[in-house]
């Protein structure tokens, strides 16, 4: 018995802790795989070809549950709906981007958590202009089936600059 406590209990608490260490990194991993497949629908010099457009949005659309939210802001707009979030990432706003989540802040609960991520992403807007932009995301997961997918995810842009002004004056 260590601490008064006996090895069930103390082995129930472990496979708790170990279970909790688990699902955060699950949800760094569907974040990571996210910001991957985001990122793949820009080749050099610009857009990837429509069916590699198509095939990458059924995938990143495979991360959010099926009555999830993907909020972009006032910007980048509302979806709701798998089937909305895939239509949505088949049209990308950008010629490149580059998606770096930092900073996560994971609260488990369960079959659900939350998370925000600090956000940096280097891109070039449709007309060839380079850009930086931060921000953070406010995210919700459910675990369906055993598996991490994305609930609601919500982007607050601190700041879209143009390269060469930089954030500044932004």
């Amino acid at each position: 018995m260590a601490g008064g406590r006996n090895v069930e209990e103390e082995l129930a608490s472990l496979a708790a802790r170990v279970r909790a260490l688990e699902d955060a990194e699950a949800i760094r991993r569907l974040k990571a795989r996210y910001a991957e497949l985001v990122d793949a629908r820009y080749a050099k010099g610009g857009l990837r070809p429509p069916e590699d457009l198509a095939r990458l949005a059924g995938e990143i659309a495979e991360l959010f549950a099926e009555d999830a939210v993907w909020d972009g802001g006032a910007g980048l707009g509302v979806c709701r709906g798998r089937e909305a979030i895939r239509a949505r990432m088949a049209e990308p706003t950008l010629l490149f981007s580059r998606h770096y989540f930092v900073n996560p802040q994971i609260e488990l609960d369960g079959e659900r958590a939350r998370a925000r991520w600090e956000l940096l992403a280097p891109c070039s807007m449709r007309d060839g202009r380079p850009a930086w932009m931060a921000g953070a995301e406010d995210d919700e997961y459910t675990k369906v089936g055993g598996v991490w997918l994305h609930q609601r995810m919500a982007l607050s842009v601190h700041f879209f600059a143009p390269h060469e002004r930089g954030w500044a004056r932004s």
